[in-house]
């Protein structure tokens, strides 16, 4: 016998995949220029030179660049990472809780098997429209995915909701911050009354209620507006951070997971992580690019290029007509369907070679995602489609 949840898994992989493969098939078939792809959040924006430039000499001059490191990461990579997170955000953290990982995803996945008890009814809250991926992680650790509602003016949490879901059984909460899917930025008002619920709620429970922020698109902000890092206003908070976006690194796979040192018996939470990590077999990072990390800190790819994508696709689309959800950061606009079913709508916008992900994989109805870390060609070829698929509705 085998995983039967795990078979449905593969049988049934993520809508955003599904869309980013026929969206190849169709480039294939009538050419790349006539299919205008926004499934998946693959960055667009170069690879720094300077990256490439420091990959090649630590190849060229380094030796045994290649070999294991340390499970949990290269002792002098996560004094870096420590060090640059503490001037960056006046922060004070310790390089004894920092776990050097493959990626945001395995981050999170360690994370929540770090934190639930098996058989224990558990449960992990996270805030719609959230990343499809957060119900695999937590379920797979043991943990029930509970979903908080957004204001739907906003797309903030609503607050109240929040409140209402939290019960003895909460053991963590995931957010995500510039959001995916909708770009929306969680500004200081927000954490602090995030947090606010949780420490009342800690207290309430007795019992520790860990907060995770997922990162991987924290410096892609285009407005002037402050990112609040979590270790600075809540104590049981655990980050995970990919360099994938901002570096254009997204298949190499390589992040890092931070435990704050204010964290209850914090010692033990990182053993768990540790813990966690080996039995799912995610020690040992790619090294080269552990190596990597101390000497790019800082660095980020044009950032620009995406506030130019999504100031051009915004404009377009508010013009024709569409309700849509101003971004602050990351690359993704969260645009009202034309019509209640989004997963007809997103087969509908096909017919027009518009590759659209519909909102319901997102645990919100109603909405499409369209990830704008294309070339801005493809945004600019695709306005007319979008008219013809707005005009198509209209005229219905």
């Amino acid at each position: 016998m085998i995983n039967e949840k795990n078979k449905a898994l593969g049988i049934h992989p993520s809508v955003i995949r599904n869309l980013y493969e026929y969206a190849n098939k169709r480039k294939k078939e009538i050419g790349e220029d006539k299919v205008f792809d926004y499934s998946l959040g693959n960055p667009s924006s170069k690879t720094p030179k300077e990256v490439n430039d420091i990959l090649i000499s630590l190849i060229n001059d380094e030796e045994n660049v290649h070999s294991y490191t340390s499970s949990n990461g290269l002792e002098e990579t996560r004094i870096a990472v420590k060090e640059y997170l503490e001037k960056t955000y006046h922060t004070t953290l310790n390089a004894d809780y920092i776990f050097i990982t493959s990626g945001a995803a395995p981050a999170l996945s360690i994370a929540a098997n770090a934190l639930t008890i098996r058989d224990n009814h558990d449960e992990a809250i996270v805030f719609a429209p959230h990343f499809p991926d957060y119900r695999v992680f937590c379920e797979n650790a043991g943990a029930s995915l509970v979903t908080v509602q957004p204001d739907p003016k906003t797309f903030l949490p609503d607050f109240n909701d929040f409140e209402k879901k939290i019960n003895e059984h909460t053991k963590f909460v995931i957010y995500n911050s510039p959001l995916n899917p909708t770009g929306v930025v969680y500004k200081e008002d927000t954490i602090l009354r995030l947090t606010s619920i949780l420490k009342k709620k800690e207290l309430e429970y007795n019992h520790p209620i860990y907060l995770i922020s997922d990162e991987p698109y924290r410096e892609l902000i285009y407005d002037d507006i402050k990112y609040p890092f979590i270790t600075n206003y809540y104590d049981n908070s655990i980050v995970c951070y990919s360099f994938s976006k901002c570096l254009s690194l997204p298949g190499e796979r390589i992040g890092y997971l931070v435990v704050n040192p204010k964290c209850y018996d914090a010692a033990s939470l990182f053993y768990a992580i540790r813990g966690a990590a080996w039995s799912l077999g995610y020690i040992c990072a790619p090294s080269l690019f552990q190596r990597m990390i101390p000497l790019t800190l800082g660095l980020t790819s044009d950032l620009n290029y995406y506030r130019i994508n999504r100031d051009l696709l915004y404009q377009n689309l508010i013009k024709i007509g569409y309700d849509v959800i101003y971004p602050d950061g990351a690359f993704y606009i969260f645009v009202k369907a034309l019509e209640p079913d989004a997963i007809q709508f997103s087969e509908t916008a096909k017919k027009f070679e518009l590759i659209l992900v519909p909102s319901d994989s997102f645990d919100y109805p109603g909405y499409v995602r369209l990830a704008y870390c294309v070339k801005k060609e493809v945004i600019e070829a695709s306005i007319k489609a979008f008219k013809q698929l707005f005009d198509y509705y209209k005229d219905k």
